[in-house]
């Protein structure tokens, strides 16, 4: 928070909040959560309890940091210079998330169009195949020549992986009709298809743990599962965390909705959320078509 803070609705003065300690502790809290998350994944004994420190740590910090930042807005220091830059921040936070994902969907698509058949002999793999793979087939889903994991199924496209992309389809459409009823002033509605997208979100993730044990206790579909198996979990488990944080972040503007933080002509926390969300959606799909289908 600001030591001297401009005039409310000051067109011609920036807010900008000085000595925030937030950005440092949240890297702290953020390393310490990465790193206890990479030693539990190595089986060091204090990894598993340093990542959810770290977890928890990060929750307090953020909630307090949005905290200030919502009562900056609704105290009236953001003026249309504060919101444009929020827009772009939101914008740019965004293609980062694209590239992010780009990143997975792109070690999926070099394991099965270049790695895998090189394996299998062809191309310029003929003397890998002969001399180290000897016989294996090239064919995906796989876990591998070496058969890392053993034996597994995969999981059918026409059941639980439909049933959520409807579910996520349709919370697309329950925000998208929100989003007009508070540019309508209709506050009711908005509150109702708002509550309706959360609960959609919550159904997902339901499901999305239901097919996690199905696949892990029925299957032998594990994250160990070769090729397919990490990057199937790398995928759906990073979108998963992605709906669970855009879940978090609709119940806030919920709150918010209802508390009468915003107008028809003022609210870009709730259509900075609303991007979101729809990015998720959008990834999904995708995910669905080459994960599930193809």
């Amino acid at each position: 928070m600001a030591h001297a803070k401009p005039a409310p609705h000051d067109p011609d003065v920036y807010f900008v909040p000085h000595d925030s300690k937030w950005p440092l502790f949240a890297s702290v809290a953020l390393f310490v959560t990465m790193l206890g998350l990479a030693s539990w994944f190595n089986e060091a004994s204090w990894g598993r309890p340093m990542f959810f420190v770290g977890a928890a740590v990060l929750s307090l910090i953020l909630f307090k940091w949005f905290a200030d930042v919502i009562l900056e807005s609704v105290s009236g220091y953001y003026n249309r210079q504060v919101d444009l830059s929020f827009r772009m921040g939101m914008v740019w936070f965004i293609f980062s998330e694209i590239m992010f994902f780009a990143a997975f969907f792109g070690a999926l698509f070099y394991a099965r169009t270049l790695s895998l058949p090189w394996l299998g002999g062809e191309g310029s793999g003929a003397m890998t195949n002969a001399v180290l793979w000897d016989g294996y087939s090239a064919a995906w889903p796989t876990s591998g020549p070496g058969a890392v994991g053993g034996a597994f199924q995969t999981i059918p496209a026409w059941g639980l992986p439909l049933l959520n992309t409807l579910i996520l389809l349709a919370s697309g459409v329950t925000i998208t009709i929100a989003h007009h009823a508070l540019r309508a002033a209709r506050r009711t509605q908005l509150l109702v298809f708002l509550g309706a997208t959360i609960l959609l979100g919550c159904v997902f993730l339901f499901f999305q743990i239901e097919e996690y044990v199905h696949a892990y206790r029925d299957l032998n579909l594990t994250m160990g599962s070769g090729i397919y198996g990490s990057t199937f979990f790398m995928l759906t488990g990073f979108h998963g965390a992605h709906v669970t944080l855009g879940t978090i972040m609709l119940i806030v503007i919920w709150l918010r909705c209802y508390k009468g933080h915003f107008t028809k002509e003022n609210h870009f926390a709730f259509e900075a959320v609303a991007w979101y969300w729809h990015f998720v959606d959008v990834v999904w799909l995708i995910l669905f078509l080459f994960v599930y289908v193809v």
